[in-house]
């Protein structure tokens, strides 16, 4: 059995990895399906796409003993993979009051928070990576010197994380003004996450109002200044 301190050193790395291989993955299928090169980052200061990498952790980690039978390896990685999504995406509109993805548009989804296509490739990416890359990955991580190099990613990753915990909850909060017509005076957290920045870092961002109704962010911060009240 592994000890302790080497697994979570693994975690550590397989996160890091894979919100990066993640993040450009999804950059590129957004490119290739919308013909729209942007911003597909889930954290304000870092390249990452941090569902990618927790998720991949957990699909590392808990699917391991079954990595030599491939089928079951892909039907219980679709299944993990799928209610990780689901979970995120309820937690994430739960604590911003916005969705960062919408699978709404395909054929076969639930809430639009998971669709078959995506459960499809969290098996597809389950097979790969328990199947195949983890024995690789986990011999060049095990070469990485645990103290200073783990500090680092983990003092970094919770810095980035409250960075951005606090950069949508001002984003979106002057979201919600403007979209009612309410004036808000800016403070200084209005100034460093500014609608420029926060826009162009996460230009899929939507506002669900009152009704349930979904509209872009983006399309509401270009509402016509004269429009709100004061």
């Amino acid at each position: 059995m592994l000890k302790k301190q080497k697994v979570i050193h693994r975690l550590i790395w397989y996160v890091l990895i894979f919100s990066i291989v993640g993040l450009i993955i999804e950059t590129i299928y957004g490119y290739l399906t919308t013909g729209i090169l942007e911003s597909r980052k889930g954290l304000i200061l870092g390249p990452f796409c941090p569902i990618y990498g927790v998720g991949a952790a957990i699909l590392l980690i808990l699917l391991d003993n079954i990595k030599e039978n491939k089928i079951k390896l892909f039907l219980y990685g679709a299944l993990c993979g799928t209610i990780f999504e689901y979970i995120c995406s309820y937690v994430m509109q739960v604590m911003y009051g916005s969705r960062f993805w919408d699978y709404s548009y395909t054929t076969f989804h639930i809430n639009g928070r998971v669709s078959l296509t995506y459960t499809f490739f969290w098996g597809v990416l389950s097979v790969i990576l328990v199947g195949y890359v983890k024995v690789m990955l986990d011999k060049a991580i095990d070469k990485i010197p645990y103290k200073i190099w783990d500090k680092a990613i983990i003092y970094f990753l919770i810095f980035d994380v409250v960075i951005t915990v606090i950069g949508i909850s001002t984003y979106m909060k002057r979201v919600e003004y403007k979209y009612n017509g309410i004036y808000k005076e800016e403070k200084i957290l209005d100034h460093i996450f500014n609608d420029k920045i926060m826009s162009t870092i996460f230009p899929n961002l939507r506002y669900m109002d009152q009704n349930g109704k979904e509209i872009y962010a983006v399309e509401i911060i270009k509402k016509d200044a004269s429009k709100i009240k004061k």
